[in-house]
């Protein structure tokens, strides 16, 4: 009975009282064309360039991060410590897993800002959801190593995202056969009670009719249970869509209805969406596109069609995130004000600055959203400033007053300035 009594869908939800605040980390790979996705100038008066175009619709509420680096270095080469220090902001830890020119390496040696995030809110009745953080995936390898895992639970403990939409499907709503399963238990606990009752002394009756007490408020928490209506009804998914590459723009959708669908019905407050992976090779022939994203990456700059294909291959991850930021603003906030946009930050992000040259500057960052409270319809040039500074930001914007994240090396003079 303790077993089934914790079934996590049975889990308690957190406060309505207060404020709801969320961040959406989106990952795509390979780096970005710098010259067809910075904005020439700084401040408000900035204007979107080829890549960013599908975010027009939401500029005002767009922050544009230019001059935010990896300083992380250590074992591993520049993919490996992109993919999983991006998230964590510290070293991997020696290993056996050889990349390119570099030395092998290991996992990350610390927990990823997402997750840091998600055992602040958990440790807090207030804002304790069902789960905590949701990690989507569309199209990740199976394989498990440095460059396909950028969310970390803890050192040496990588997270894998889902990205198989009918198993997230049934982690977010197979809690209806978590309560047929308990009920059916306690149906047969109330025989049993029954037909041992004339057996036992009058001082084991008393226990008995304790432990039914226990079963009939139970069997009412359950019905009260079964009564709730989400805030969001569950949505209909398209049936056998197969987990392949050419699938990706359905499975992509599927994915990105199901996370606006569980932050609605509050299942988390942090979530991660990943695209591929580090050396991610998928072949984007719905826009025309038959190369392998990686091997279009490493073209030289004087290369102009594999420049407009990784263009084309970019324009579509915007795509992505404008349609995930659209779905947001057109939520109302459930028992609140505004919309999800207006309570949610996504972050869209990339584990390099520049495919052919494997840099970790400029990192690319694009925040939409108010869940953060930044001050957006900005462009912004920082000085090589670490992304542990960013991660700080997020983790204080968000209520969690920490000083340092990662390697506390790379922390010096806290969060990021000019950000409210």
């Amino acid at each position: 009975m303790p077993l089934l009594a914790n079934l996590p869908s049975l889990g308690m939800a957190a406060s309505p009282d207060l404020r709801k605040q969320r961040m959406i980390v989106m990952f795509s790979p390979n780096g970005i064309i710098p010259d067809a996705y910075w904005p020439d100038k700084v401040g408000e008066d900035f204007a979107l360039k080829e890549i960013m175009a599908p975010l027009e619709p939401y500029k005002s509420k767009t922050l544009v991060m230019k001059g935010v680096c990896d300083r992380v270095r250590g074992d591993g080469d520049s993919h490996m410590r992109g993919m999983s220090c991006l998230l964590t902001g510290i070293e991997l830890f020696p290993g056996n897993i050889q990349g390119g020119s570099h030395t092998p390496a290991g996992w990350s040696r610390g927990l990823s800002i997402d997750q840091e995030l998600k055992e602040y809110l958990q440790a807090q009745e207030s804002t304790r959801t069902r789960f905590g953080s949701l990690e989507f995936g569309v199209n990740v390898p199976d394989r498990a190593d440095p460059w396909t895992r950028m969310v970390y639970s803890g050192p040496n403990n990588p997270v894998a995202p889902i990205d198989d939409p009918y198993r997230m499907f049934q982690k977010l709503y197979g809690q209806v056969k978590d309560r047929e399963s308990l009920q059916s238990v306690l149906d047969k606990v109330r025989i049993d009670l029954k037909r041992v009752e004339r057996y036992v002394s009058s001082e084991d009756k008393q226990r008995l009719e304790e432990h039914a007490s226990f079963v009939r408020q139970m069997e009412q928490e359950l019905k009260s249970a079964g009564e709730e209506k989400l805030a969001l009804e569950a949505p209909i998914q398209e049936p056998g869509v197969q987990l392949k590459n050419d699938n990706m723009p359905t499975i992509s959708k599927m994915q990105m209805d199901l996370l606006v669908n569980s932050l609605a019905n509050d299942a988390a407050r942090v979530a991660t969406l990943q695209y591929t992976n580090s050396v991610g090779q998928a072949r984007m022939n719905w826009i025309g596109v038959d190369d392998t994203h990686h091997e279009l990456s490493h073209k030289p700059d004087n290369d102009e069609d594999a420049k407009q294909k990784l263009i084309k291959i970019n324009v579509w991850f915007c795509e992505q995130l404008a349609y995930l930021v659209k779905k947001l603003d057109e939520t109302p906030e459930p028992g609140g004000d505004g919309t999800l946009l207006d309570n949610t930050t996504v972050i869209w992000t990339n584990e390099l600055g520049k495919g052919n040259s494997h840099t970790l500057d400029d990192v690319p960052l694009v925040l939409v959203g108010g869940g953060l409270g930044f001050r957006m319809g900005r462009s912004l040039q920082f000085d090589r400033q670490p992304h542990n500074r960013l991660w700080i930001s997020c983790a204080q914007a968000m209520g969690h007053q920490v000083e340092t994240f990662g390697n506390p090396d790379f922390c010096s003079g806290g969060a990021l300035p000019d950000l409210t």
